[in-house]
């Protein structure tokens, strides 16, 4: 039937769709199919049937618990569920790699596998894993002057972060995670907040990974693949770990939280990733393991998780595909702050993974006068028909000055330099306050409670401009030192619930 279909017409294409197995069609994405028609194998991630149930009940205790527990669930689900599918997979010899962080299945196959594998009941739907290319931000003119500093960076001041130090609140205690285009552990902002740095011998082990096994834009990165030690490709990760906690002793004040610790995975090559490889990262920020991706331990996971990229559908990212990593994790007790984007400024322009999940602390981009940026990302999220208010709360993005690679510092702008302020914020709440950390719901609410509230002529959709939240500045911009003291002065607060 299929050889018919090729030979004939466009009306025969569609008959011998109609003829194949219903449920197995609609399983295999259009995408792939096509990509896969050309005659080549093709990357697909396979979602496989069954869930662990996180979000719906996340398991209790401490942090570290909770993502134990929760890790173990995941794992133990994967394990079922995957079962015959993987064996399916290597007794065919397709090459393949299992997930648990959701229940996924990263395999390279053709169409006629991929339409076998697609009538299987176990399986969910094959989606593609194509190469996602960001747009990311470059050094700013004439910003490139590390014998210049700036002492305490204007983004830090304006979340009043520096007031919150004086509280003797500085992040300790608290560790950031930030999957990124890596970074440049041993830069002078950097190497003293790194928790791989003793202050005289280095530890990559549990600190570090790389995600990049294959070159993803078919050229040269400066790091090479499946690099042993934190390496930055493009400044990007560096910039962002700056603003989260870089200090470099002197008069760079540049991090928001630089008395927390940082680990860091790298899910992109030059700016070019694929689902694969951020659901990579996300897996390695619930259990992170030793430097041969062996010996998980949950209980060296970070508490928050900075994510300054997107999955453009537009690219051929599916909406879907990282959601169930983004659940899990949260339900786990590990917060993620995302950039909500940089496609403003229509309204509904939040519109790429994973800023436009439920679950994701999405963070639009404010100039020095508490304005929107042009480029920030309006909501609601229309994209996949939720209709979702977008972003959460709104930070400093604009003309950012931080860390770069070199040891040098430079100003950058986007939603990008907008996360890692909340991301860090959120490391001095759970500093101020140790039994927040692992319930990333209470924390995000007190971020919500206490931002400077913002308006906007802007209404979009059933969201208008002159109300708080709104689908401009969500929320408003985030005011560190007012989280800090609402948390302080209230001893019993646990708000959050969903």
């Amino acid at each position: 039937m299929l050889a018919v279909a090729l030979r004939g017409s466009g009306w025969m294409l569609s008959l011998a769709l109609v003829a194949m197995p219903v449920m197995a069609a609609d399983k295999l994405s259009p995408e792939v199919r096509l990509a896969a028609a050309a005659g080549r194998p093709v990357e697909v991630l396979i979602t496989v049937a069954g869930d662990a149930g996180l979000a719906r009940t996340p398991p209790a205790g401490e942090h570290a618990q909770k993502v134990a527990t929760a890790g173990q669930r995941l794992r133990d689900t994967a394990a079922r569920a995957q079962a015959g599918l993987l064996e399916d997979l290597e007794s065919r010899a397709i090459e393949h790699r299992a997930f648990w962080v959701a229940n996924v299945v990263w395999a390279r196959a053709g169409l006629a596998e991929l339409e076998r594998i697609a009538g299987r009941d176990d399986v969910l739907r094959i989606d593609g894993n194509p190469v996602v290319r960001n747009r990311l931000p470059q050094p700013e003119a004439g910003s490139q002057a590390p014998d210049v500093p700036n002492a305490t960076e204007w983004g830090v001041n304006k979340v009043r972060a520096p007031e919150v130090w004086a509280t003797g609140v500085t992040g300790q205690g608290v560790v950031i995670g930030g999957q990124d285009t890596g970074y440049q552990w041993d830069h002078p902002a950097l190497r003293a907040k790194y928790r791989g740095w003793n202050g005289t011998t280095a530890d990559h082990n549990y600190n570090w990974h790389d995600a990049i096994h294959a070159l993803v834009n078919g050229g040269v990165n400066d790091c090479g693949l499946d690099s042993p030690v934190p390496c930055d490709d493009h400044n990007h990760g560096t910039h962002t770990m700056g603003t989260m906690v870089g200090d470099d002793g002197g008069n760079n004040q540049v991090g928001v939280a630089p008395g927390a610790r940082w680990i860091g995975c790298r899910n992109m090559e030059a700016g070019d990733g694929t689902p694969a490889t951020y659901l990579e990262c996300f897996q390695w920020f619930m259990a992170p393991t030793d430097l041969a991706g062996q010996n998980p331990d949950p209980a060296r996971a970070p508490h928050v998780i900075n994510n300054s990229w997107g999955c453009p559908p537009s690219e051929g990212c599916t909406v879907s595909v990282l959601e169930s990593a983004v659940d899990n994790l949260r339900a786990a007790g590990v917060m993620v702050v995302v950039s909500a984007g940089n496609n403003g400024s229509s309204c509904g322009s939040v519109q790429d993974p994973p800023a436009i999940y439920a679950r994701s602390f999405s963070v639009g981009n404010t100039t020095s006068v508490d304005s929107i940026a042009g480029s920030s990302s309006r909501g609601p999220v229309t994209i996949d028909g939720s209709n979702r208010l977008k972003p959460d709360v709104s930070a400093p993005g604009s003309s950012i000055r931080s860390s770069i690679r070199g040891g040098g510092y430079a100003n950058f702008s986007g939603t990008s330099m907008a996360g890692p302020h909340v991301a860090a914020a959120a490391a001095l709440v759970m500093s101020a306050r140790p039994d927040l950390r692992g319930n990333p719901a209470a924390v995000e609410s007190v971020l919500r409670e206490t931002a400077v509230p913002l308006t906007s002529t802007q209404t979009c959709g059933l969201y208008a401009g002159s109300t708080v939240p709104n689908a401009v500045f969500g929320s408003g911009r985030i005011d560190a030192y007012a989280a800090v003291s609402r948390v302080s002065s209230d001893p019993i607060f646990v708000d959050g619930t969903e």
